[in-house]
């Protein structure tokens, strides 16, 4: 291409391509109602599975598809902290000797420990 047939143009700012024989995908527009009473309404394909609970767009909360149902939340699993993993690896009684020892050894002062 020669450096006269791009003079004057914007790249990237301006498409020269046309809607000339283009047929848009067909669509639904769903509408979504949220507790605060804002309707959100979202254009989708008619091939797309449209999910049941959408944000809304006016204060983010939850909004509900119109005349749909509340999909089952899904059981949430419990979150394990550090003191349940050592549970796993070592029992009370383990932990109380391995406390004493530590303790003993802490008592005792810095020229009796190993380094």
């Amino acid at each position: 291409m020669s450096d006269g047939a791009l003079r004057g143009t914007r790249l990237g700012a301006t498409s020269y391509e046309t809607d000339d024989h283009v047929e848009l995908a067909p669509r639904q527009v769903v509408h979504y109602d949220c507790p605060e009473g804002h309707t959100t309404s979202m254009p989708f394909s008619v091939e797309a599975e449209v999910p049941a609970v959408w944000e809304c767009r006016t204060c983010g909360a939850e909004a509900l598809q119109r005349d749909g149902v509340r999909p089952e939340e899904k059981p949430t699993k419990h979150v394990r902290t550090h003191w349940d993993m050592l549970l796993e690896r070592r029992s009370i009684e383990d932990l109380e000797i391995l406390l004493a020892e530590r303790l003993d050894l802490l008592r005792s002062g810095p020229s009796t420990r190993s380094a």
